[in-house]
């Protein structure tokens, strides 16, 4: 299946503008402290957003309208008392970050990376991962939203069954693999680890605005 477009906007950086490619928005905000940059499924959404104030657009959820009003209904809305978590990969493998943030208010609350060479799939892993540690250090009942339904299948078996080789280069990140399923196997949690549903909500706040 061909990759959906995406369309960037950035208000404040070195370019302002709207463009068509993660690579050019990249470059557009590589350095500009406070740069203010967010991704759109559509050009009209996106002209219309570069238009009007960076403010109204952050930490809003893109919703794509690919659902019935019934099936909206059904899903419901997202649970606000909640974190969310996200990775982008550079390539498969490639350069890999993490974060998880306040569903609510954006707000980040942690991030680790970028690492040399990993996965998505080992990034959305070891985000739920630090998300649970995150919140049983805290005492805190909140919920956990991922996009990734093979990290929730890993985390559940407690292991990461990535088929990236480790190696020099990504060692670190191995280290880091192994300190979170001990953390798993030795950890008791009820927190619950929910997906989040993107044909109804749009993009995951957690999201890095890079697909």
């Amino acid at each position: 299946m061909a990759k959906k477009a995406k369309f960037y906007v950035v208000w404040k950086g070195k370019r302002p503008g709207v463009y068509t490619t993660w690579d050019d928005c990249k470059a557009a905000i590589t350095g500009y402290k406070g740069a203010q940059y967010k991704s759109f499924a559509t050009f009209d959404q996106a002209k219309k957003a570069y238009n009007s104030n960076y403010e109204e657009y952050k930490g809003k959820k893109n919703a794509e309208p690919s659902l019935s009003s019934e099936q909206l209904l059904k899903i419901g809305e997202p649970n606000p008392h909640s974190i969310s978590v996200d990775a982008a990969s550079s390539g498969n493998p490639g350069v890999m970050e993490y974060q998880g943030v306040d569903t609510k208010t954006g707000k980040r609350l942690f991030k680790q990376g970028p690492f040399k060479e990993g996965t998505n799939n080992i990034g959305e892993f070891l985000a739920i991962v630090h998300g649970l540690a995150f919140l049983k250090q805290h005492k805190s009942d909140r919920i956990i939203y991922t996009d990734s339904r093979t990290a929730m299948s890993w985390v559940r078996k407690k292991t990461c069954n990535t088929k990236l080789v480790e190696n020099d280069e990504n060692k670190t990140l191995f280290d880091l693999i192994r300190r979170a399923i001990t953390w798993l196997k030795n950890n008791r949690h009820d927190t619950p680890i929910v997906k989040w549903e993107t044909k109804a909500w749009g993009e995951i706040p957690a999201d890095f605005g890079r697909k």
